[in-house]
């Protein structure tokens, strides 16, 4: 028998998506710790419909930089890219979509808190993405996206620097190399890893960061060497 699929009527209200095929939305909110059989059935969660959302909201994104900067070089329109669909944003746009409540997470990974893990939800907010492109098409993924990343892209209208690019003009500026990045460490499970990294540059103390990806650790170490000397970033 198969599973009654869970009404989401007030979550497609909220996203601006009536599903034709309810299935859809409800793989996109299904975390793999909520499904039996193992690694074979990983095509039954999210992790398919992700790969799928997070080049549909790469391809969308850069559609609607390219038309609302015409001045701006392709160096501004990658980093702004970047910012719009990294994993920390995309975590910030399911939780104004609240669908934290509406996962399907097995009980370990619910009692651990996932359903405000940064990652799992990142990995959903794709996930959805991918499903209303299956479900309506481009027009219909395109108008999601605009819903709840046009205010996100037009926030900022000055060409931003991030701390890793502030960090390496400050050294240039000193003569110094380009500051070196290694992992120091890795926590946490397989799905959620936490990744500190240390920044190093000669004549000054190593200064290290925290993040749920490399890259977020990598500007966290920046941040901090930046802090350390005197520098302030940029607002984003």
């Amino acid at each position: 028998m198969s599973r009654k699929v869970k009404d989401r009527s007030a979550l497609e209200e909220r996203i601006g998506h009536s599903f034709s095929d309810k299935s859809l939305l409800d793989r996109a909110l299904t975390h793999i710790s909520a499904l039996s059989g193992g690694p074979q059935n990983r095509v039954a969660s999210y992790q398919r419909l992700e790969f799928l959302g997070d080049h549909v909201l790469g391809l969308v994104i850069s559609d609607m930089l390219y038309r609302n900067f015409p001045k701006a070089n392709e160096g501004e329109l990658s980093k702004r890219l970047a910012d719009l669909v990294r994993k920390e944003t995309c975590a910030a746009v399911a939780k104004d979509m609240d669908l934290g409540p509406e996962l399907r997470l097995g009980n370990s990974e619910s009692h651990a808190g996932g359903r405000l893990r940064t990652t799992i939800l990142a990995d959903a907010c794709e996930g959805l993405v991918g499903a209303v492109f299956v479900d309506g098409g481009y027009p219909a993924a395109e108008a999601l996206i605009a819903k709840f990343w046009q205010h996100r892209m037009v926030q900022s209208l000055k060409p931003t620097r991030d701390a890793k690019t502030m960090l390496q003009e400050w050294a240039q500026a000193r003569g110094l190399p380009t500051p070196a990045y290694k992992e120091v460490a890795r926590t946490g499970p397989h799905h959620d890893p936490q990744f500190r990294i240390a920044v190093v540059l000669p004549e000054q103390p190593q200064a290290e960061g925290v993040g749920t990806s490399k890259r977020a650790a990598e500007q966290a170490a920046a941040a901090a060497m930046l802090s350390s000397v005197g520098v302030k970033l940029d607002k984003m």
